[in-house]
């Protein structure tokens, strides 16, 4: 308290005791792979925020060669994506390091505000497995991965790739590099055959940090104006970002169009499509009229596993983000009442908030979430221990991936007609 010696009136600020909790960034991307100039940046993670810085820190002069990883980052800032984070692995470099030495990926783990990740150009079996092993350990991001550029096998989709397996070719240009100019087919075609790889298996294994889409996207050079096949990881995390910022991340990022799409490798079919879907592989369509558009929303989390939704997945992440950094000041307070009724006021204001925005199903608060923290959860043995424990849960809305619409045939009339006149 502070010492008052003479009388009069004295005026303090007293802070109100409520912190509030913000939200957390769900739209920054990082992405891996072999930059136009192979010895620009290396060993760095680099911030980008628009093409021209993208060109000035790794094109390295107007002969520049483009790679997927260019095509990538064009694509993601085209398509809605406003910063990203870029890793040079270098010319036949890996994207995650050796030994003691941390590269490609590792460069990633701390920066905290990166939720997407990506290696356009690597599509392999080791690859794959470094993106959704880091977006798992971590828990604060999800991988897209990509598949390889060949594939005209609908069933090779549908089966989980193991180093034993095979492994799908590697690009034309050498790692990271994407497909040579004109490989590959057009409209309707499959992007080269597949011989030589029957029975080898290309989908990633089962992750709910993850999300594999098909087929790869032509599209214009932005170093060489040449129309070219690239890997669609870059163009889709611009395409999370853009529905991030218009709808939220509540959203499925589906149904969108592809900006800067020409033409698709492969067209996929309405009975394929029913055998990729189901098993995870989110598929890239074009509609007449409508120009291509992704036509899924699915990780790869197993067909019955509550996190087989990409906005129910990432939508946790996002809360779980918010209330971590929103809490932080808990850290070493009296574990008493007071900062019990400090968690469920905070927390229920946040998701208060979270539910106005349609995110949490409920025509209520009450129905949409509960925030539990009391004697209950925290008995003398957990006080004891040093933590306190608050139980949350919530209603996630879920997309409506199958709208169906039931039609038979009526004899007609009004529905205020009455029988007997």
């Amino acid at each position: 308290m502070p010492s008052y010696f003479s009388p009069g009136i004295y005026v303090e600020e007293v802070p109100s005791g409520a912190r509030p909790i913000g939200p957390a960034s769900t739209s920054i991307a990082a992405f891996v792979g072999v930059a136009p100039d192979r010895s620009a940046q290396l060993g760095k993670a680099v911030p980008v925020n628009n093409w021209t810085e993208f060109l000035r820190l790794y094109a390295g002069g107007e002969q520049a060669e483009s790679t997927a990883l260019a095509r990538a980052v064009f694509g993601f800032l085209d398509n809605g994506g406003a910063r990203c984070w870029v890793v040079n692995v270098g010319e036949g470099g890996a994207i995650s390091g050796t030994g003691q030495r941390r590269g490609g990926l590792q460069l990633l783990e701390a920066i905290d505000e990166i939720s997407i990740i990506a290696a356009p150009g690597f599509h392999d079996v080791v690859a794959h497995e470094a993106l959704l092993s880091m977006a798992e350990r971590t828990r604060t991001m999800v991988a897209i991965c990509d598949p390889a550029p060949d594939i005209d096998d609908i069933s090779a989709l549908t089966r989980v790739a193991t180093p034993s397996s095979g492994k799908p070719p590697k690009p034309a240009e050498g790692a990271g590099g994407g497909p040579a100019s004109g490989s590959g087919g057009g409209s309707g075609g499959g992007p080269g055959g597949s011989g030589g790889h029957e029975g080898a298996a290309y989908r990633p294994r089962q992750s709910e940090f993850g999300a594999f889409y098909y087929p790869w996207l032509r599209v214009r050079d932005p170093i060489s104006g040449e129309l070219e096949l690239t890997p669609p990881s870059g163009h889709l995390a611009g395409i999370w970002a853009r529905t991030d910022a218009l709808r939220g991340v509540h959203k499925a990022p589906a149904n969108e169009p592809v900006r800067g799409a020409v033409d698709l490798g492969y067209l996929v079919t309405r009975p394929e499509h029913d055998v990729l879907n189901p098993k995870g592989v989110n598929v890239i369509r074009y509609f007449a009229g409508e120009g291509i558009r992704v036509w899924g929303a699915r990780t790869l989390a197993a067909e019955a596993s509550e996190w087989r939704y990409l906005n129910v997945r990432r939508l946790s992440i996002a809360i779980e983000q918010a209330i971590a950094n929103g809490t932080r000041w808990m850290v070493f307070e009296p574990n008493d009442f007071t900062l019990w009724r400090s968690i469920r006021r905070d927390i229920g204001a946040f998701l208060t908030r979270v539910w106005r925005d349609g995110a949490l199903l409920g025509r209520s608060p009450e129905e949409a979430f509960f925030v539990k923290c009391d004697e209950e959860t925290n008995p003398a043995e957990v006080r004891d221990a040093g933590m306190v424990i608050a139980h949350i849960g919530i209603a996630v809305v879920k997309p409506a991936e199958f709208v169906v619409f039931k039609l038979s045939q009526w004899a007609g009339g009004t529905e205020t007609e009455t029988i007997g006149g």
